[in-house]
């Protein structure tokens, strides 16, 4: 290394899961202090849904108890604090709502600071990282006024990045999409194997059209493949599983429990709690769970494993900012906070966070029954089903997607279907949607 080259220190070697957040910690504390010079410099009336926040804090013992002492219990040291006096980029919850109050206008993008480049796409994950992996932040991301209010705030933004002024992003600035660097990782991402097409050989839009065509940010993110680019595996062949979401895998668990303790370290899958408590949730225990997650660059909308008919089809509403507390100060074998702690705990939102449940029952009587979970992680929680009870669909058809991003899904077999061969997660690419992903025997 030359004398004039940075060293990286240990500890932002942290692998974050679907590249959600920048894997060197620096390109995130970097972004979030341009964040918090730019707030601070410019103080703004705060929107009316986080008014609504304050008065919520302020107005209720236990909330205000969580959201003053989770800062406080974030350590005053590096690399959590700004300074070598120990501190805290994010003050208060004062200090949170206004940095909330200025994403509230503003779409994920890209940081380009000090000569690292890296995607901050959930940005009020980024604001909220250190303070929810600690007790505190445990207990206040648990708690369901808190959830309710996290809703409102979300949907306000959401509203934004389905506007036409959230589309800014969608060029090739420095810390663009388009940009040089964001145009590599989006068709890096989305070749698998040894294809080399390029962003619009792949998605529908328009390259010379303003924002490539978008009309806004979430027009954007749930774009849509070119129908030839992701053929569906198998057509008539009901024995071969396709791939739901174009993803990663993740985990592959057998002989799963109706309930378990999906909050421990090895976040073992808890059906019950997964599936909120339906009624069909008998029917899989001691079954099958295939579970992969979405990188940010990718696709985002779902497509059928099976050819069947939708038996059930719903959102639940859950957590939106819990992560698990043994990535926390709170595990005492662990003094420090997981940089990437909600991200790298997939297996316990599975059971937490806001999630979409679609119940098929399979043409193939090899399969029967089966369930598809759409998992909604941090600020991406907003799931669409897009099929209703009593349809039938094709192996391959869309059935929903995820707005404003992506998390995970999960895919749940009965006990006795011989159901195998699914990508191990040393994988590294993603596994493309409607692809071959998994058999099973008649």
């Amino acid at each position: 290394m030359s004398s004039n080259q940075e060293e990286i220190p240990k500890e932002h070697h942290v692998h974050r899961t679907g590249k959600w957040l920048p894997a060197d910690h620096r390109v995130h504390k970097e972004w979030l202090n341009n964040i918090i010079s730019h707030v601070d410099e410019n103080p703004q009336e705060l929107h009316p849904v986080l008014q609504e926040f304050k008065e919520l804090i302020e107005g209720n013992t236990r909330v205000y108890l969580l959201f003053s002492s989770m800062f406080e219990q974030v350590p005053s040291k590096k690399p959590y604090s700004n300074d070598p006096t120990g501190h805290r980029q994010i003050h208060d919850y004062d200090h949170m709502l206004q940095l909330l109050n200025h994403l509230m206008t503003t779409a994920p993008s890209w940081s380009d600071q000090s000569q690292r480049v890296g995607l901050v796409g959930l940005p009020i994950n980024a604001v909220l990282d250190w303070p929810m992996g600690t007790p505190s932040g445990f207990a206040a991301f648990l708690d369901p006024d808190v959830n309710a209010m996290l809703k409102k705030v979300l949907n306000a933004w959401g509203e934004y990045l389905t506007s036409p002024d959230s589309a800014s992003v969608l060029d090739d600035s420095a810390s663009g999409w388009f940009s040089e660097t964001g145009a590599k990782d989006l068709t890096a991402v989305a070749n698998v194997g040894s294809t080399s097409y390029k962003f619009e050989e792949m998605f529908h839009c328009d390259p010379s059209a303003k924002h490539h065509g978008y009309k806004s940010w979430d027009d954007f993110f749930t774009r849509l493949f070119r129908e030839d680019v992701r053929p569906v595996a198998s057509p008539d062949d009901d024995n071969v599983i396709a791939n739901a979401c174009e993803s990663k895998p993740y985990n592959t668990a057998t002989d799963v429990k109706l309930r378990d303790k999906f909050w421990i370290k090895g976040q073992p899958y808890s059906i019950l709690d997964m599936l909120a408590q339906d009624d069909l949730a008998e029917q899989f225990v001691g079954g099958t769970v295939y579970q992969a997650f979405l990188n940010a660059l990718s696709y985002h909308r779902w497509h059928a494993p099976v050819s069947g008919k939708v038996v059930k089809a719903y959102v639940v509403d859950g957590t939106y900012y819990s992560e698990p507390l043994f990535e926390g100060i709170g595990d005492p074998a662990n003094h420090g906070i997981d940089e990437s702690g909600e991200v790298t705990g997939q297996g316990y939102i599975t059971a937490t966070a806001t999630r979409a449940i679609i119940f098929f029952q399979a043409d193939n009587p090899a399969i029967g029954l089966m369930a598809f979970l759409g998992i909604g992680m941090s600020e991406v929680s907003t799931c669409q089903i897009t099929v209703e009870v009593g349809q039938h669909v094709k192996k391959g058809d869309q059935i929903g997607m995820f707005h404003f991003g992506g998390s995970t899904h999960c895919l749940l077999f009965r006990k006795g279907v011989n159901v195998h061969g699914f990508p191990g997660p040393e994988r590294e690419e993603n596994v493309p949607v409607r692809s071959k992903l998994a058999v099973v025997d008649a």
